[in-house]
């Protein structure tokens, strides 16, 4: 096969006229097996920290995950500036109380598709994972209770899941800060 720029050998691997075929006629030595396994396994290890560049800094290493399935496909227009404004508000309304947050909630990621929510209290509603599930069970108690939900008709259907798929989410982890950190991606 030529190609406009000189010769193109297809089975015997030569490309602008370098034979690559005596390339991979030998089989590796030892020392280059070694090598090739060393730069796959910190390939593979730098991979697994760019997609979760916030454990070891928000929370610990991640120590379980889930899968949700929503009910709720992302709002066309669900955008990084409604997952932040969302964030602001959930933020705001647990500021105005009169006692302190339990936990902070914020977003993270180019487009903010990333929620994390970490406990601030050593004995408080995230220092479990049981008391963390529980505290998103009272998130989806108050979603159904938002007008939103009420609107779509879905306040008896929808969970807290379903609310940050609605508006773009992704990824909703969940820490105490010290000991766990959970992660359920919205599918």
């Amino acid at each position: 096969m030529t190609g406009a720029n000189g010769p193109r050998t297809i089975g015997r691997f030569a490309l602008g006229g370098i034979q690559m075929g005596r390339f991979f006629a030998r089989r590796p030595g030892p020392a280059v097996a070694l090598a090739l396994f060393v730069v796959a396994m910190l390939g593979a290890s730098v991979t697994a920290r760019a997609e979760d560049r916030h454990a070891g800094y928000y929370y610990p290493p991640v120590t379980s995950t889930e899968i949700y399935t929503a009910r709720a496909a992302a709002l066309t227009d669900a955008s990084r500036e409604m997952r932040v404004e969302f964030i602001v508000n959930v933020t705001q309304q647990m500021l105005d109380k009169p006692y302190h947050p339990e936990f902070i909630i914020f977003a993270k990621g180019e487009r903010a598709e990333k929620m994390i929510i970490v406990g601030l209290n050593e004995n408080g509603a995230l220092s479990t994972l049981y008391r963390a599930r529980a505290t998103l069970a009272m998130l989806t108690a108050i979603a159904r209770g938002s007008q939103l939900f009420r609107d779509f008709g879905v306040n008896d259907f929808f969970t807290f899941f379903d609310l940050a798929r609605l508006f773009g989410f992704e990824q909703i982890t969940v820490s105490d800060g010290r000991t766990y950190a959970h992660q359920i991606q919205l599918r």
